[in-house]
């Protein structure tokens, strides 16, 4: 079949115009001999790629088919299903601590960058978790995101992970306010309560179109702070705050038209718990096991001394406060290590100023202090780590014993490594990378028990207790959580007859600290006056008549909580 060609003639112009007809001949041919059709197997690889890009409902995540290295669990789709679908990108995200925050948050993002909805976004994390989320965004989420380390970067890269402290500050905020986010992610969010900080101003202050805020504590007691953290959120959506006042607060801790808050938070915040049927996740068993420590005679005197030099002049120094809090300290530390406490008393004898009595009493307790050569605590853990023959991680609260602690590993040929908040970013990446890869022990002050996941352990050493449950519950979460396959092995070292024995026998005894994970704990204690639990328990010890006295009021504290938490 031949070519046609027609042509128009317009005045002296003559436009020729081509119509190719030999498909109309491979057609007919085609019919009369039935096929060739095309490749049957190109057919198939047509309509499969149809298949897959089908969109058969536009509510559904399209992010999951592009997810090789991460299987959500189903609270973390219905979360993320229901920020996209019925949120609109602005929401609270508060599980409780261990149900995968960052994985919502990166399903959500994910989802927005593949609709095509996101490209700019900025996540504002803690100083220390920066390069945590970077890498959990790239290999599990496959989010090309980067930790922002240069002033440079703000404008090269689309999506970035920085610190809050570095954001906020110059030259590094004037960056970030003069450009656009399609999205902002902000993680600790409860650091946003409070509308005359200036983190509140500066978050605010950001264009962005979708925003996700994340905290395991959103509501405490105080309901202003609930009104500024949803206003941040989505400005209006609780009316002006005297509306606010009017219609939802009785007083500044206790709510009114409860029903109809719950509802309108409802529509910003999910809040995921363990103890919810919908959580389909078993969490490995925790094995809580106590080691009595029987103090040597230069020991038990110090101990002795001390206490009785802390009830003295504590209640000599009512209005003191400095000083106070270093009593409190003191009384702590004994319990920790010669070394903690030895510190402190120096440091005491130096603000002492004209105090001849208190210098004296101080020069004595160092005296009996250099008497001290065993360290109890010191000699049981190197054998407890002999025994375990794993990975481990000590927490201690004082910079003292843990330096103490890494110089007693060296000397037994045990490989550590030291973690706390005093390290910059890189330093704690590397600390943790060396922990993972090559020491066996990891030494943390309470800054290891912030925000960083350690799933790789799963055996825990307190070896002093802190006397606030929440600290306890913080230390626990960083190796028993979402990732951990094995029991997780918690060892509370505790020294007899002590404050220390007093300590545990109120978290373990008393309100099960160890087996159970209570995720309003923060709330209940500020509910019943007991978030400066710290000094409650000092003002118990010094007003005991004697041991059992003490053991007694530490008993009514802890039915006090297990009642608010029941409650």
């Amino acid at each position: 079949m031949q070519e046609k060609i027609y042509s128009i003639d317009q005045g002296n112009i003559t436009i020729p115009i081509h119509f190719e007809q030999q498909w109309v001949y491979d057609l007919q041919q085609s019919f009369k001999q039935d096929g060739p059709w095309d490749l049957w197997e190109a057919f198939q690889l047509a309509y499969q790629a149809e298949e897959v890009m089908q969109i058969k409902d536009f509510n559904e995540l399209q992010c999951l088919a592009h997810l090789p290295y991460l299987t959500p669990f189903p609270h973390q789709i219905e979360t993320a299903k229901k920020v996209l679908n019925e949120m609109h990108g602005r929401a609270i995200l508060a599980d409780e601590v261990g149900l995968g925050k960052t994985i919502e948050a990166g399903l959500i993002m994910k989802e927005y960058l593949i609709r095509g909805l996101a490209k700019k976004i900025l996540i504002l994390v803690p100083a220390s978790l920066v390069l945590q989320w970077t890498r959990e965004l790239n290999h599990k989420l496959g989010i090309p995101a980067v930790a922002q380390k240069k002033e440079w970067m703000w404008d090269k890269y689309d999506i970035i992970v920085a610190s809050m402290d570095t954001a906020k500050r110059p030259p590094h905020v004037d960056y970030v306010l003069n450009q656009h986010y399609d999205m902002l992610v902000v993680d600790e969010a409860h650091k946003l309560k409070n509308k005359n900080t200036k983190n509140w101003e500066f978050i605010n202050k950001i264009k962005k179109k979708f925003i996700l805020l994340l905290t395991a504590t959103p509501i405490q007691n105080d309901m202003t702070e609930l009104y500024n953290l949803v206003t941040l959120l989505k400005p209006g959506q609780l009316g002006r705050y005297y509306h606010f006042q009017k219609e939802h607060m009785k007083d500044k801790r206790n709510p009114k038209n409860k029903e109809i808050l719950r509802q309108e938070i409802e529509k910003v915040m999910i809040r995921n718990k363990r103890s919810d049927e919908k959580i389909e996740i078993e969490f490995p068993q925790r094995i809580v096991k106590t080691i009595p420590i029987e103090l040597t005679a230069p020991e038990r005197e110090l101990y002795d001394e001390i206490s009785s030099f802390v009830r003295g002049y504590y209640r000599q120094l009512k209005g003191d406060i400095q000083n106070m809090l270093s009593l409190i300290t003191l009384q702590r530390e004994i319990c920790s290590s010669r070394d903690a406490a030895f510190i402190t008393l120096v440091n005491m004898f130096k603000k002492s100023g004209g105090n001849e009595e208190m210098k004296n009493e101080i020069l004595r307790l160092v005296q009996i202090a250099k008497k001290v050569e065993t360290q109890s605590k010191a000699d049981k853990i190197i054998s407890l780590i002999k025994e375990i023959n794993d990975k481990v991680i000590i927490f201690t609260e004082y910079r003292a014993t843990q330096e103490f602690l890494i110089t007693k590993l060296k000397e037994q040929g045990i490989t550590s490594v030291p973690y706390r908040g005093g390290f910059n970013r890189g330093k704690k990446d590397w600390m943790m990378d060396l922990f993972q890869r090559k020491a066996q022990v990891m030494v943390a002050t309470e800054a290891g028990g912030e925000g960083i996941n350690l799933q790789f352990c799963n055996q825990i050493i307190n070896y002093d207790m802190p006397w606030n449950p929440m600290k306890v519950e913080q230390r626990i979460g960083r190796v028993h959580r979402l990732g951990q396959t094995r029991n997780v092995y918690i060892y509370n070292l505790s020294t007899n007859q002590t404050i220390e024995e007093h300590i545990l026998y109120l978290l373990h005894e008393k309100i099960n600290m160890f087996e159970n994970v209570i995720g309003s704990l923060d709330v209940i204690l500020e509910k019943l006056k007991l978030n400066d639990l710290e000094n409650n328990i000092m003002k118990m010890m010094i007003d005991a008549k004697d041991n059992e006295d003490f053991k007694e009021k530490l008993s009514q504290i802890g039915n006090h909580i297990v009642n608010g938490v029941n409650g």
